[in-house]
């Protein structure tokens, strides 16, 4: 009989490429892979675990995925990744409607624990979380056939307060130079134009592997690939040596944009983060990547509400927004969450208040970004075209080298009497700036 799997994929990019990599190793088993839930016989959802919206929203989709059970043709519902980690007892013991579990160390076995569901048994795989990574795996990729998340490195050594992610995916392990270098390869071979770097610190890539910092080594290799854009996401400040600042900014198909999580600027809210670094070394930090990298794009995140934050430290960080003049920004509130050390932290800081500061850090950077964007009316862009605007002739979108898929802005552009295909790379100059993207025309 021909089984039919279907796949929910929840959280951040490094989960999506578990499970595109748990897709390549069904299909290659000879499961027949579907995009429609209710058309499958095994359900897989891999979960976020991270902060509390992603486990409800795990915990939302589990619940509204069973129902198929009796609607449908769908017999066996596994749970795949950080939640089922966390919680993968609770979940057995709870919701009857799980037929397995399975964290970030079953991967690469989920062939055999989609098998045990199929024959009624209820299969769990919590021990360890650490799934060799190390060669090049089979992928069913689920993003556009011309970018894809390249996986450097899994878990995480830096331990910050309010992060359970150490506790999760275990220690930093990266992945051989050789192998990253062989994936990429094969990427550009099927016509992947962006390549997407990512783990939970990209910037600690080979500190395990090789006892120092080899990212710039692997930057150099992936470059000779002939891969045409690069991209690095979630880089850590103190992370960049010298060597690394140099390879990003001579190397043409490394995009001039950088990742860099920051978190928050008092010297005690990052002290009590358990982050490396002082105020003054992250300021160094940015000021020496945008005098060393011309026309660099930089984003960030922040968290506002950590317990301890008051006025006083709030408003150091609003000054300092508007100092850096990030391009990019993202704010979220702090969620106290089981098992960290910040969980237990004193000075909690009100809902409220931390949904308003939220708020109007997000509305500085809005203006910020406007004033960004309009900057650049009358100017030309290259654009990595995404596809056509539906319903509307001639107009496509896609995106800049500063702009990362699924979390920046895009640019909208008129074609004209010509056409132009997804993958491509098009001259756009732009007429208009938004707060968070751009309005151009197509140049011939």
């Amino acid at each position: 009989m021909t089984v039919k799997v279907g796949v929910i994929s929840l959280g951040c990019a490094k989960n999506l490429v578990d499970t595109e990599v748990m897709l390549g190793l069904l299909a290659a088993a000879g499961y027949i892979i579907t995009p429609s839930a209710a058309e499958a016989d095994v359900m897989l959802i891999n979960t976020c675990g991270f902060i509390t919206p992603a486990k409800e929203e795990a915990v939302k989709t589990i619940l509204e995925t069973a129902r198929l059970k009796g609607e449908g043709r769908l017999k066996s519902l596994l749970v795949a990744g950080c939640l089922a980690q966390r919680y993968g007892n609770s979940l057995l013991a709870e919701m009857p409607e799980i037929d397995g579990v399975f964290g970030p160390g079953g991967v690469g076995d989920v062939v055999a624990l989609v098998e045990k569901a199929l024959s009624g048994q209820r299969p769990k795989a919590l021990g360890s979380p650490e799934f060799d990574y190390s060669g090049v795996l089979p992928r069913v990729r689920t993003t556009p056939g011309h970018w894809a998340y390249v996986k450097i490195a899994e878990g995480c050594s830096n331990r910050c307060s309010y992060c359970a992610i150490p506790g999760i995916r275990g220690a930093y392990r990266s992945r051989p130079l050789e192998a990253v270098e062989a994936e990429v390869a094969g990427l550009v071979r099927e016509g992947v134009r962006e390549v997407i770097l990512v783990a939970q610190d990209t910037t600690a890539y080979g500190l395990d592997l090789y006892k120092r910092p080899a990212l710039a080594d692997l930057l150099e290799r992936l470059a000779a690939t002939g891969a045409p854009w690069i991209r690095l996401m979630y880089c850590y400040p103190t992370g960049f040596t010298p060597e690394l600042i140099r390879v990003i900014g001579r190397e043409e198909n490394i995009c001039r944009y950088i990742d860099l999580p920051l978190q928050h600027i008092n010297g005690r809210i990052l002290r009590m983060m358990n982050r490396r670094g002082r105020p003054d070394d992250v300021k160094r930090v940015i000021y020496g990547l945008r005098d060393s990298i011309p026309g660099l794009t930089l984003r960030t995140t922040f968290m506002v509400g950590f317990p301890g934050e008051g006025r006083a430290e709030f408003e150091e960080l609003l000054r300092f927004v508007e100092e850096a003049r990030f391009e990019r920004l993202g704010v979220f509130s702090f969620t106290p969450e089981e098992g960290t050390p910040a969980a237990a932290m004193a000075g909690e800081v009100p809902e409220e208040v931390r949904e308003d500061r939220r708020l109007q850090l997000m509305a500085l950077q809005r203006s910020i970004s406007l004033s960004l964007n309009r900057g650049r009316e009358g100017g030309r862009v290259t654009v990595l075209v995404e596809g056509k605007r539906p319903g509307r002739a001639k107009l496509y979108h896609g995106r800049t080298e500063g702009d990362a898929p699924e979390v920046d802005g895009t640019v909208l552009f008129s074609a004209g009497t010509g056409a132009v295909a997804p993958g491509q790379f098009v001259p756009v100059r732009v007429t208009r700036g938004f707060d968070y993207g751009l309005r151009g025309v197509l140049e011939r």
